[in-house]
């Protein structure tokens, strides 16, 4: 119970140190650029159209809703790290006595599908919350106020779109979830097995190295289905940023990810540090600012 306990308060505090940055992200993603690019130089020095970066758009933030502007949408998206933190570990305890060392294959396919189907489980039962967080966010756009609280957006989903609203987008992020989860095991199983030699005084701290980069590289790979899944939780929903010129109404995630592969939009959103502007695109912002 304790270390249950302990888990929800680490979550929590990561999840609000991180909510500014879920916030820009999430803005990006359904392609919202209030700011005009900027000339400057990419590593190579090349002088390149840039879009601001997460700073300058936090300071946008700040700029128009002050600094709490940057936790919009924290509330539902505390209520979700705690009850899928809660849920997970559930999931996972009462096979927790009979843990052992993760070494052979057979082990890492035990391990791995009971923690698929914990995170699956957590997912599942938190999906509205992030549907919420979303939709809270995304109304900086249109300076709505439709989900101002979590508990009347829920009513407010309930009432505009069935119990199937609040489930928008699940599907695009559980295969994303469960893709990564065994793509970073799998490729960690593989590297410590094969590419890591044993005996090396180090090799414990080499396979959490290890462990570490087949999950940033899981995450990478995965991505579309992260900005499809965000995509469809606020598409048509009545919100500014959810309707074009911003997103045309999708018929299923799978027209989402098509429309977005077409485009050669599927990693937008994906880096907020150096976002360059396409040079077919280079003036489409202006374009867009004033439709």
């Amino acid at each position: 119970m304790a270390d249950a306990a302990s888990q929800v308060l680490l979550g929590s505090g990561l999840t609000v140190l991180s909510q500014p940055l879920m916030y820009v992200k999430v803005l990006v993603q359904v392609g919202y650029e209030p700011l005009p690019p900027t000339l400057g130089r990419n590593i190579f020095g090349r002088q390149v159209y840039q879009l601001p970066g997460l700073f300058a758009y936090a300071k946008h933030i700040v700029k128009v809703d002050g600094r709490a502007g940057l936790f919009k949408g924290l509330t539902p998206r505390l209520c979700s790290s705690a009850i899928g933190t809660v849920v997970h570990s559930k999931v996972l305890q009462p096979g927790a006595s009979k843990k052992e060392p993760v070494s052979s294959l057979e082990q890492v396919l035990k391990e791995t599908s009971r923690e698929m189907v914990a995170r699956s489980a957590a997912t599942l039962i938190t999906h509205p919350f992030h549907v919420i967080t979303l939709r809270c966010m995304v109304q900086f756009i249109g300076r709505e106020t439709k989900y101002s609280g979590t508990l009347s957006a829920f009513a407010t989903i309930y009432r505009e779109e069935g119990v199937l609203g609040f489930f928008a987008g699940l599907i695009p992020r559980l295969l994303g979830d469960i893709l990564s989860l065994w793509l970073c095991n799998m490729l960690a199983y593989l590297i410590n097995t094969y590419a890591l030699e044993n005996g090396v005084s180090t090799m414990t701290e080499m396979k959490s190295y290890s462990q570490a980069v087949t999950g940033f590289f899981a995450s990478m790979l995965t991505y579309p289905f992260v900005l499809v899944s965000n995509l469809m939780a606020v598409n048509n929903c009545g919100l500014a940023g959810g309707l074009l010129p911003y997103a045309p109404t999708y018929s299923s995630w799978l027209d989402c990810w098509g429309q977005l592969h077409r485009e050669g939009n599927m990693s937008r959103g994906n880096s907020l540090f150096f976002r360059k502007v396409p040079a077919g695109k280079r003036y489409m912002w202006e374009e867009r600012r004033f439709r």
